[in-house]
C-alpha cells in the first residue's frame, strides 16, 4: 500500500472519531511489515489528559495483535503527531510517518520529527 492510499486510510478511519469537545477527529493507520493494518482514531475525554491519539490507537491495536518495535513499516495520520505520540514512533520503532503538511504531504522518520528522545 503506497503513502497516498495509506493517508486515505487514515482518513476513512477519521470518521469514527470521538471528538465531542475539540470537534476535531483525527484517523490513524499503521502498516505492519507483514501487510496487516490497523485502525486507530482520537477519543477524548471531559478530564482532557485521560484522551487517546489516533496514533497511540493504532499502534495499541498492533501491539495487542503481536506487532513489536521494528515491526511497523508506517503509519499515516490525518493530523501532525503530537510530542507523545512521536516518542511512541521512536520507541516502535516506525519506518516512517505520513501526515498532511500545509497543502501536501510529509514524510518524516520518526527521529526527524522527535530528535533526542528519550531513551532507556
Amino acid at each position: 500500500m503506497d503513502d497516498a492510499a495509506l493517508l486515505e486510510e487514515a482518513r476513512r478511519a477519521a470518521r469514527a472519531a470521538y471528538a465531542p469537545y475539540s470537534g476535531l477527529a483525527v484517523g490513524a493507520v499503521a502498516l505492519a511489515r507483514d501487510g496487516r493494518v490497523f485502525a486507530g482514531v482520537n477519543v477524548e475525554c471531559a478530564s482532557y489528559p485521560l484522551g487517546l491519539c489516533a496514533e497511540r490507537a493504532a499502534l495499541a491495536r498492533a501491539v495487542a495483535d503481536g506487532i513489536r518495535p521494528g515491526d511497523v513499516e508506517a503509519v499515516a495520520v490525518t493530523a501532525a503527531p503530537c510530542g507523545g505520540c512521536r516518542q511512541w514512533l521512536v520507541e516502535l520503532r516506525v519506518g516512517r510517518v505520513i501526515y498532511p503538511d500545509g497543502g501536501g504531504v510529509a514524510v518524516r522518520f520518526p527521529a526527524e520529527l522527535l530528535p533526542g528522545a528519550f531513551e532507556l
